[in-house]
């Protein structure tokens, strides 16, 4: 997965359509992104010692990260994130991989 937490986001598809947030959580094995303010859902408590009155709350739902794509800290436009082989300082045969804007072709990270 190319999204990391404490991306910024917006929302292209589904019921929260337009809506932007930040990554909170990020689940690789279901390719699924917790954002917050985003996708809430409604959970019903029965009344307990920790919760006395019980209710209804609500909890973010997890939401696919095929529906999401990454607003550019550099640009500020949704762009798709591409990856580029850079080299470490100091070391001669040591590279990472970055994350890049396809927009503007600055790093993300």
């Amino acid at each position: 997965m190319r999204l990391k937490k404490g991306d910024n986001i917006l929302v292209i598809s589904g019921k929260s359509r337009g809506k932007r947030g930040v990554v909170e959580k990020v689940i690789p094995p279901k390719e699924m992104v917790i954002v917050a303010g985003v996708n809430l859902a409604k959970h019903h408590l029965k009344p307990s010692r920790k919760n006395p009155h019980g209710g209804i709350m609500d909890i973010l739902a997890p939401i696919r990260a095929s529906n999401v794509i990454l607003i550019c800290p550099r640009c500020a436009k949704p762009t798709r994130i591409g990856t580029k082989m850079v080299s470490v300082a100091g070391q001669t045969k040591a590279s990472k991989k970055m994350r890049v804007c396809k927009k503007c072709r600055e790093s993300v990270d």
